[in-house]
């Protein structure tokens, strides 16, 4: 009898330990597939394509980056910038990649991996405001994306504002358009791209100097660091192979309309 039991108990840990030691890496590889968060609404990051109706852009690229590297299929999964951290950690998805900003205080919900794009952050103003600095615009209305680290940042930055939360840029640049708000707060990509679309009735002019520069990374569970790994050591193969440089020339570059060049290179988030 007793024998029986410690057999028994003997086979429980046995099975507790192999639930223990099954991660991330695994589960995605025996799946066959990658599921990656993004937004799906940020144009040239992730958007949908009017003639495919599929998503694509560069943080759609590079969770197809990723899952080509581990072997496996990719699908991708539509979120709110709030909803993007809470869905990670609640296993709904694999990882994101969706103009997911560093910041200490997110460091400590997920992990980030190498930095793959780098964004001054920056604030678009009507032409004929009178405002030409952050200085000026401190004291006024300004818009960001609700839950967005853009909105954490300039609430802190320009303290004597109010800042107001849109579900995305979009909303956020149609506030500035309707005099609703003073300034829009965004990177410079996505502020060139709503710039690029304002009517000659009424345009719109970005501010030179960026408040501050924002390194992005792919957000993933911290408790994966097997998966954590494996995700930086292809990033940091991208960068010595050219893969990641010819990514961004593909949705930022001279054959773009943002004409854009790359600044930085993939590395570790100082932080």
């Amino acid at each position: 009898m007793k024998r029986n039991l410690l057999a028994a108990f003997a086979m429980g840990l046995f099975a507790l330990a192999g639930t223990v030691h099954a991660d991330q890496l695994d589960d995605v590889k025996k799946r066959g597939e990658l599921i990656c968060g993004t937004l799906g609404t940020s144009q040239p990051f992730s958007f949908q394509d009017a003639a495919t109706r599929t998503v694509v852009g560069y943080d759609v690229d590079m969770c197809k980056l990723v899952a080509d590297k581990l072997g496996v299929k990719v699908s991708y999964k539509l979120l709110s910038v709030a909803a993007r951290v809470p869905e990670l950690n609640e296993a709904r998805v694999d990882i994101l990649a969706a103009n997911l900003g560093y910041s200490p205080e997110r460091a400590e919900q997920i992990a980030f991996s190498r930095a793959y794009y780098v964004s001054p952050q920056k604030l678009m103003v009507r032409k004929d405001s009178g405002l030409a600095d952050a200085a000026a615009v401190d004291g006024r209305r300004v818009a960001a994306t609700k839950g967005s680290s853009s909105e954490r940042e300039i609430k802190r930055i320009l303290s004597k504002s109010q800042v107001i939360g849109y579900t995305d840029s979009s909303a956020a640049y149609l506030a500035l358009q309707q005099k609703k708000v003073d300034a829009q707060f965004a990177s410079e990509l996505v502020l060139v791209r709503l710039q690029l679309q304002s009517p000659p009735t009424a345009p719109v002019t970005i501010l030179e100097k960026s408040v501050f520069d924002e390194s992005w990374g792919l957000g993933m569970r911290k408790s994966e660091t097997r998966f954590i790994d494996a995700v930086n050591q292809i990033l940091d193969q991208a960068e010595t192979s050219g893969e990641a440089a010819k990514l961004f020339e593909k949705w930022f570059g001279a054959d773009t309309q943002y004409k854009l060049q790359r600044s930085f290179k993939i590395a570790p988030i100082a932080g």
